[in-house]
């Protein structure tokens, strides 16, 4: 059985997911939605149709798993609870402090219209989440741990963007290296926010532009920069183009944990990834779990889930025979 998709929203996830159904037989990408004009929009499969948004409701015969790549901020917190009320949904909703709430407004949807919605899928949350869970689980007496980069961070780089006399701008998130090895050595410290990461910033400024006004401006903003060690680097339009065009990311999520009683034993328990790109790998996983909840629903098991609720097994294209003979 070949699972259909469709796609809404063609930023740089929505195009990663059109690469990763290529490498997935058992799908077939049907349509690609966007509020955009179709006709500016260049799919690399010139057989995807590519249709307005509002058109969306017109193919739910013809789409068994909607993937939505909008954003979290203002996208999502529309479209997951729109959209579950007529596809089987996945979507990567990142707003840890709202996943709640988020939840409860597609479960709501889904449930009242017996659809499937898989919500904040990728890494983090994702997969990070998944190995929290698990090492917890396993070592209940430890801490934990989770560094991010070092990679592009694109909220960030979007707010020094914003700032007066920048013309362009990317920030990268980097793992402060000796809190990083305290974790590995078994040590249990205390780390506050700007322990943990700094941030590093390569800009672009406008002509005459005043660079100590902007340095000064980026390492004082609030809620992004003003709890870290913050470094501005100013460069030129071609260093920028030849050296930061990429969307690369990583990270690790440690547990650091105790067994026994007398003598204890310390145990030290890491996951982590290494990408070139960022949204391609999180398009990656969406479209795994695009065949999840394709089955989940398959099976009646409808409302909004997460990578806690959904079973490894059916993220697999493999049959449970082979899984058995060939990965457990």
């Amino acid at each position: 059985m070949t699972i259909r998709v469709g796609i809404v929203g063609y930023g740089n996830l929505g195009r990663g997911v059109e690469a990763s159904i290529c490498q997935n037989p058992d799908m077939k990408l049907i349509a690609v939605f966007t509020r955009r004009n179709p006709d500016s929009l260049k799919t690399n499969d010139k057989s995807v149709k590519v249709l307005h948004v509002d058109k969306a409701r017109e193919y739910v015969n013809d789409i068994d798993v909607l993937i939505l790549c909008g954003g979290s901020a203002t996208d999502l917190p529309v479209q997951g609870p729109y959209f579950s009320m007529f596809f089987n949904t996945v979507d990567s909703y990142d707003t840890h402090a709202k996943i709640l709430e988020y939840s409860a407004a597609v479960n709501k949807s889904a449930l009242a219209n017996g659809k499937t919605a898989a919500i904040s899928i990728g890494w983090d949350p994702g997969l990070f989440s998944m190995n929290r869970v698990l090492a917890e689980a396993v070592l209940p007496q430890g801490k934990e741990y989770t560094f991010w980069g070092r990679g592009v961070s694109q909220g960030h780089s979007d707010a020094v963007r914003r700032v007066n006399g920048v013309k362009n701008a990317v920030q990268y998130t980097v793992p402060v290296e000796k809190s990083l090895q305290k974790v590995r050595n078994g040590e249990t410290p205390q780390l506050t926010t700007g322990e943990k990461h700094i941030r590093e910033c390569f800009v672009v400024p406008e002509a005459e532009a005043d660079k100590e006004k902007i340095s000064h401006e980026i390492k004082s903003m609030p809620h992004y920069f003003n709890e870290y060690e913050t470094s501005v680097t100013f460069i030129t339009e071609e260093e920028f183009a030849k050296n930061h065009t990429g969307m690369p990311h990583g990270g690790f999520v440690i547990r650091s944990g105790q067994t026994g009683q007398d003598p204890v034993n310390n145990h030290i328990v890491e996951f982590s990834i290494n990408l070139d790109s960022n949204p391609e790998f999180t398009a990656s996983i969406l479209v795994a779990y695009a065949r999840a909840v394709y089955r989940l629903n398959c099976e009646g098991q409808i409302g909004a889930k997460t990578v806690f609720d959904i079973p490894l097994a059916y993220l697999s294209a493999r049959t449970s025979e082979e899984l058995l003979r060939e990965l457990l």
